[in-house]
């Protein structure tokens, strides 16, 4: 028997028996993190650009930076007011000169600058020339990092790093704290969750530290710093490597050197994102080295903290804490943006970024209240049909959180107990920035933007991305995305689904019973002379939910050996 009949074989056998040959495949446990050669995909800065190309020309670059103006004022008077904001803008050059001699957050940026700027590489120009035709997007990107740049800077000159890693945000998520990729990549610093596990970035159903802004940003650091460790001190690998793995620019180093080539990053062949990664970084560290080179204006930034930590050392309520800080409650969430519910964790970290104008009294305003204030209870009493978890679903809490606060030993209740739940104390909307409300305004976009027919999915078992999408005619990143997640996050029985559907018949397709376990995961080595094409058309299923599935650039050549991940229907399969 050939050894390609034996694994067609082994793999239509594998499919029938209903396992999966893939899950020692499916997630990267190699306990060196450094050596990975798995790419972040990360959110980028995609929209915001797209954003910033769709805006009509001629808007000045200014306004993107500045914050809204009050809505007392009269609509008819706000175009003057505006124009009043212009002219307070256009200092005569004698004051210009002499702001511009005093200190600022950038001279402080510029001063720990370490990195080459002078790459030649057209990447860096090509970067360059559109960063110069569009100076708002410049405007928009400091405004979102305001909040976040002076501590940043902060730890990267107390560990001794070059600053410009301060500016990487920009390239990973346009410093949006919330930012989300499909390659399940999160936060300012867009970690996915391996790599954020492994640097101790935790996730619950109450937060992700993989969006908050002290831990992320130690993590990222002492990232990079390693990184720069294992390539001998070149920050340029480093970045690189943070994007692409520490073992793919290691590979690719030593396919040069069998070549007698140079193993400089401008020399090495990388997958596309990262080759495009680094020149980001380099042209954005230009910009802000010398912008008046480039015609840019940088808006001023004190080199003042915006925020100071409080230790709150319970659990709060977020809406409690924006009026005892006496700020909005979206200004709690932007600081802390770690927090998925309306509330912080039960389990810490107990603390609250705040303000710094705010800090000190909101620091005495929590003093007065108990702990046991700081949140709203319920008094619940138990019906019949009421099991711990369904009471917690109710109220947006957790079944360990009530078991916890109750004293429960079990997760057993009885007819008639009472029970102290936590809740919020107002209502789902004042907590505009929380998962759940995110997550809904996402998807009412969405239908916006989609000639679809939304359809409401309660996902069955052995369900999956790949058999929902094709059923209602949407890709699989459109499905994730729509629902606020990844392609390669695990989708559990009884979890709501929102599906812009394409199909003629979404009603009927939403209650079909369809067949079930038809569909497997299964793990596929690529063998000699394969592509993406011929193992599509081999196991009927698409070229990019393959490389959505597995992470893949399709420009890129499949490596045989490589493993990748495949559902494939059993009806179809080969």
């Amino acid at each position: 028997m050939t050894v390609s009949r034996f694994s067609t074989l082994f793999l239509i056998g594998a499919l029938a028996s209903g396992c999966s040959v893939l899950d020692r495949f499916g997630n990267d446990t190699s306990g060196d993190v450094l050596a990975s050669e798995k790419l972040t995909v990360a959110a980028g800065d995609d929209d915001l650009k797209e954003a910033i190309e769709s805006s009509p020309e001629g808007t000045p670059a200014g306004r993107a930076s500045r914050t809204k103006l009050d809505d007392a004022i009269e609509p008819s008077l706000k175009e003057t007011a505006e124009d009043a904001r212009e002219k307070l803008d256009q200092p005569d050059q004698q004051v210009a000169e002499e702001e511009a001699s005093t200190p600022d957050l950038w001279h402080r940026l510029r001063d720990g600058f370490a990195l080459d700027h002078d790459a030649s590489d057209p990447r860096v120009q090509t970067q360059l020339n559109w960063y110069r035709k569009h100076p708002q997007y410049i405007n928009r990107v400091v405004d979102r990092g305001s909040r976040y740049l002076h501590y940043i800077i902060g730890e990267a000159e107390k560990r001794g790093l070059p600053t410009e890693l301060a500016l990487l945000p920009v390239v990973e998520s346009a410093f949006d704290p919330f930012a989300y990729s499909h390659g399940r990549a999160a936060g300012l610093w867009q970690f996915i969750p391996s790599t954020g596990k492994y640097f101790g970035l935790t996730q619950s159903w109450w937060h992700d530290d993989r969006r908050d802004i002290i831990a992320a940003t130690d993590a990222a650091l002492t990232y990079l710093d390693r990184l720069a460790t294992r390539f001998d001190g070149d920050y340029m690998l480093a970045l690189a490597a943070y994007n692409s793995g520490g073992g793919t620019v290691s590979s690719a180093m030593r396919r040069n050197r069998n070549r007698n080539k140079p193993t400089d990053f401008w020399s090495l062949d990388l997958p596309r994102e990262t080759r495009h990664y680094v020149p980001k970084l380099i042209a954005l560290a230009r910009i802000f080295d010398d912008p008046q080179a480039y015609g840019i204006e940088l808006p001023p930034l004190d080199d003042e903290p915006y925020f100071e930590v409080v230790q709150t050392g319970s659990q709060l309520d977020l809406a409690q804490a924006a009026e005892l800080a006496g700020v909005d409650i979206d200004e709690i969430y932007l600081l802390n943006p770690s927090f998925n519910r309306w509330a912080t964790s039960p389990d810490g970290p107990h603390r609250l970024l705040v303000p710094r104008e705010n800090a000190d009294d909101f620091a005495a305003a929590l003093k007065e209240v108990a702990p046991a204030e700081r949140v709203s209870w319920r008094n619940y009493k138990v019906v019949s049909g009421d099991t711990l978890s369904t009471i917690a679903k109710r109220y947006s809490t957790t079944p360990s959180v009530i078991q916890q606060v109750n004293n429960l030993n079990s997760h057993i209740i009885q007819i008639g107990q009472r029970l102290m739940i936590p809740s919020a104390a107002k209502q789902s909307d004042t907590y505009a920035l929380s998962a759940s409300e995110r997550l809904a305004r996402k998807q009412e976009r969405s239908g916006k933007n989609s000639d679809g027919t939304r359809v409401n999915y309660t996902v069955r078992s052995g369900d999956t991305f790949w058999d929902i999408a094709r059923e209602h005619r949407v890709s699989v990143r459109q499905l994730a995305s729509w629902n606020g997640m990844a392609p390669g996050d695990p989708l559990m029985p009884g979890k709501k689904l929102v599906i812009w559907s394409q199909s003629s018949q979404p009603a009927m397709l939403a209650s079909t019973n369809r067949g079930k376990g038809m569909v497997r995961k299964v793990g596929y080595q690529v063998r000699k002379g394969d592509s993406l094409s011929t193992i599509a058309n081999r196991f009927a299923v698409n070229v990019r939910d393959i490389a959505s599935w597995n992470d893949l650039n399709t420009s890129r050549y499949l490596q045989p050996g490589q493993s990748l991940v495949l559902y494939v229907d059993i009806r179809n399969s080969p």
